[in-house]
């Protein structure tokens, strides 16, 4: 997937943002708030989507704002969209980030070379990623 059109992307937030912990929160997960900055960075909208509600939502959004990431939408595919039963549920995006993928969490530095196609210029699991973040 290249990134020459604007994505909306849904991520879920415990076990892939941070380490699931529910209802706590729990360490955030190596390069994920490099990786969700930076595509905003590169224009893609993201939504926050999660099982969360009421007091354990707001300190989920207020976690990932103190880590500099503020969601186009929460848990809805806009933020003027209102649930009335008559509206989906379901998020409209083109891509959803979960944990709960068939195979299982890839890890974000895997999610962000999927994205954009570009190799890391150094392979080691930690500061390489890093770095290549940082560009």
């Amino acid at each position: 997937m290249s990134n020459s059109k604007s994505l909306i992307i849904a991520v879920d937030f415990d076990g892939t943002i941070v380490e699931n912990k529910y209802p706590g929160i729990g360490k955030p997960k190596m390069f994920a708030f490099e990786t969700l900055k930076k595509l905003q960075k590169k224009g893609h909208r993201l939504i926050l989507w999660t099982y969360r509600y009421g007091r354990e939502l707001q300190e989920a959004v207020d976690f990932c704002e103190k880590n500099g990431l503020t969601f186009y939408a929460v848990n809805q595919s806009f933020p003027e969209e209102e649930y009335d039963a008559v509206v989906s549920r379901k998020i409209n995006a083109d891509l959803f980030i979960d944990d709960r993928n068939i195979g299982g969490f890839l890890g974000w530095g895997e999610i962000y070379q999927l994205l954009f196609k570009e190799k890391p210029r150094n392979h080691s699991k930690s500061k390489g990623w890093f770095s290549f973040l940082k560009k």
